[in-house]
């Protein structure tokens, strides 16, 4: 591959990282609990956009980056107030930036005219005169951006190429910096050069360098990789303070810096006794391979509050080994250090990396194959009759716990957690509530709520039309929560949690709920049920997901298109998932989601029908047990139900559902095994036999032969053989509902 398109391809994952901690940052401020770090994390990620997109000639990006970037500035310094009006703007800004990322990864042109008023909003936050920058042509404006260049013509460190530039400069400096600057050995090793840097600093205005020499050892104590001298610069520009910053935007954790403007000041050197006094602590978000320094810049006219905090970390602490340490620093400063909130120290995040996810997949394929491997292993001894106190069973056993072990690791690489995903669903509730004209607000829960990633591509699609039908649908507008006592902001409340070896995500809102008769009376004119259908209310609200149900009475952009929630229903079964709902009037609805953690294998409980092996999914059986004569009770059309605790559930024949008989057995011969399906609601099946519980590896079905009635998938048995998984909420959807079979029976038994 080309080294540039390993690069470009870096950067655009880069993005994805920056765009979601952007994303985070901005609904915790909008939330009111950030703090100044979170705003200048905020800023850091644009402005780290921005200079990528810039190194790649993105101009559009760069642009666009570049005002928001400014618009966060008059945030960040204080200048301009976080208000809600504010952060909506703030917000649509952050979904502008992805939208141009997404749009420059892919090579597509991008039309600026689309964002261009959004651009007007942001230069009147940041008071930016729109005309400004621009000739009478109408040229754009240009941006004054440019990425550090790499000059190996080091010269004389400090001179300017273009003496009559100097000059320029000299008659019309109007802002003077200080600059502290000493590299680390990391700044060496990667590959970098000070010289370089401070030259690049000269191309700025007008240098005056004094080089700090004092901490440089003994010729015998010198270490060759070691780092010694740090440097003084005094700076006449009319560049801005974002200018100098960006000079040092590739070296930032790898070295020491301070820019501070000034009205007058003269270079002098530094002692190592008042060296921790002028060094402002640089924040850093630090892993095993990587530390990050907030490099963010300061502005003419105020600092960023966090900028002028005294160093939390002594200098002995960053220096390296072979480097004296300086004296501490005076006692004024661990009393500033003292003074920062505990609130604002965040702990280092885990050390990551990146890595293909084809390999991944690759990895759990073959620890797949390790777990059919391990049963076959296990089949083998079985059929030689070893006994179970024989060592071979002993190491099998111990085996098939570290196959599990091994599996249950391979599968927590690939899990993620579900925070993205919900972040990207805040742009559709926005995007819902501005085209519905209401006021609606979404809170998160449980987003470390762990899945497999494969679940959570899939699954951002259902959820989001589940989002958009708890705006358009389940909140009222202004008027009518007013009228009900209820606050003109909705809430959508969308959460993650995990339950018995499963992801339940709810997505409620505190809307009207589902008026029922309404539901009803629609299900009835579109012949989807009977007139005289006797129906629960929970049975009434699921009436939503049958295929061709909608409320709307018009086509808008949310709905009414003939693509309802059946769509999303399948979608989630497609996953092994269910979906239900559940509803209050005038206090809202809950859809409930319930996922399995992985798709690559399962816990299920082998079973015989008819001299057929099938799996049955763990997580949907509720028990087990022998049934007796009277629990088993006929209707008129000759199908079964079972009595338990009092209720009437139906009693399926797997050997007969599936062909492979075609009358049922007595249930009493036979074990009942009691299942639930997507709606909560609970059936009986009947089997030959039940072998043991184990881990299964999932084969797609469809894939390798094609769809199969009530088949979810296969997998393969230790001995070799194909077993089908059964769909249970297909086998048990043909059955009658409770409430009909409580019905019959009662009429039968009158």
């Amino acid at each position: 591959m080309d080294p540039m398109a390993e690069i470009r391809q870096t950067f655009f994952q880069e993005c994805a990282d920056l765009l979601e901690e952007l994303e985070a940052g901005l609904l915790e401020m909008e939330d009111g609990g950030a703090d100044s770090e979170t705003v200048n994390a905020i800023f850091r990620a644009v402005h780290s956009i921005k200079g990528g997109a810039g190194a790649f000639g993105l101009d559009a990006l760069v642009r666009f980056a570049h005002i928001f970037e400014t618009t966060l500035d008059e945030v960040r310094s204080e200048r301009l107030e976080a208000t809600a009006d504010v952060m909506k703007t703030l917000l649509r800004s952050a979904d502008v930036l992805a939208d141009l990322v997404r749009s420059s990864e892919a090579g597509d042109e991008i039309d600026e005219s689309q964002s261009a008023p959004l651009i007007a909003e942001l230069e009147t936050l940041a008071g930016i005169d729109g005309d400004a920058g621009t000739d009478n042509s109408g040229d754009e404006e240009e941006i004054d951006f440019q990425p550090v260049g790499l000059d190996f013509d080091f010269g004389d460190v400090g001179e300017s190429e273009d003496e009559s530039e100097t000059d320029e400069t000299d008659t019309a400096k109007t802002r003077v910096f200080d600059i502290f600057f000493r590299p680390k050995p990391s700044l060496y090793r990667n590959a970098n050069e000070a010289t370089i840097l401070l030259r690049e600093l000269s191309t700025l205005g007008e240098t005056d360098l004094a080089c700090n020499t004092d901490n440089v050892p003994l010729l015998d104590e010198i270490d060759p990789e070691g780092a010694y001298f740090s440097w003084n610069v005094r700076l006449d520009t009319e560049r801005e303070g974002v200018d100098v910053w960006d000079v040092f935007e590739f070296v930032d954790g790898d070295c020491d810096l301070t820019i501070a403007p000034q009205e007058t000041a003269e270079p002098t050197l530094v002692d190592d006794a008042s060296l921790s006094d002028s060094i402002s602590e640089p924040t850093s978000e630090q892993t095993d391979d990587i530390t990050q320094i907030d490099l963010a810049p300061l502005t003419d006219d105020k600092p960023s509050p966090s900028d002028n905090e005294p160093a939390a970390k002594t200098d002995a602490d960053a220096a390296p080994a072979d480097v004296p340490a300086p004296p501490p620093a005076p006692a004024e400063a661990p009393k500033a250090a003292a003074s920062k909130p505990e609130s604002t120290k965040k702990s280092p995040p885990n050390a990551t990396v990146r890595v293909d996810l084809g390999r991944v997949d690759r990895l759990i394929n073959l620890v797949g194959e390790l777990v059919i491997n391990q049963a076959m292993l296990t089949q083998c001894a079985s059929e030689a009759g070893l006994a179970r106190s024989s060592n071979v069973e002993s190491r099998l056993d111990e085996l098939k716990q570290l196959t599990r072990e091994l599996q249950e690791s391979v599968m927590a690489i690939r899990a993620q957690p579900i925070k993205p995903l919900f972040q990207r669903m805040s742009r559709i509730v926005r995007e819902a509530a501005d085209a519905t004209g209401k006021s609606v607000r979404l809170m998160t829960e449980g987003e470390a709520t762990e899945i497999d990633k494969t679940v959570i591509e899939r699954l951002a699609d259902p959820l989001t039309h589940m989002i958009r039908n708890a705006v358009d649908h389940g909140i009222e507008s202004r008027e009518k929560r007013e009228a009900a006592g209820k606050s003109d902001e909705g809430t959508v409340i969308l959460s993650a949690s995990h339950r018995s070896g499963r992801v339940v995500i709810e997505i409620s809102d505190d809307g009207a709920g589902i008026n029922r008769e309404r539901v009803r009376q629609i299900a009835e004119e579109k012949g989807l049920i009977a007139e005289d259908a006797k129906l629960t209310d929970n049975e009434i609200d699921n009436l939503i997901f049958m295929p061709g149900f909608s409320t709307a009475k018009e086509v808008s952009a949310l709905s009414g298109r003939g693509v309802g929630m059946d769509v999303v229903k399948r979608s989630i079964q497609s996953l092994g998932g269910k979906a239900s709902i559940a509803s209050m009037p005038g206090k809202g609805s809950i859809f409930t989601i319930s996922l399995p953690l992985t798709l690559a294998i399962l816990d299920g409980m082998v079973v015989d029908a008819e001299q057929e092996t099938l799996v049955v999914p763990l997580t949907a059986i509720v028990e087990t047990w022998k049934a007796s004569p009277r629990d088993i009770h006929e209707l008129g059309s000759g199908d079964k139900v079972l009595s338990i605790r009092g209720a009437f559930i139906p009693l399926i024949d797997v050997g007969c559902a599936l062909g492979y008989r075609t009358e049922p057995i007595d249930p009493s011969d036979g074990v009942v095994i009691c299942v639930e399906n997507n709606e909560g609601g609970q059936s009986a099946i009947i089997v030959d036999a039940i072998q043991d519980q184990r881990q299964v590896v999932i084969k797609s079905l469809e894939e390798n032969y094609g769809a199969v009635p009530y088949v979810a998938a296969a997998t393969i048995l230790g001995d070799g053989r194909i077993a089908l998984i059964l769909d249970v909420d297909a086998l048990t959807a043909a059955a009658p509902s409770s409430a009909s079979i409580d019905t019959q029976l009662l009429a039968k038994a009158g």
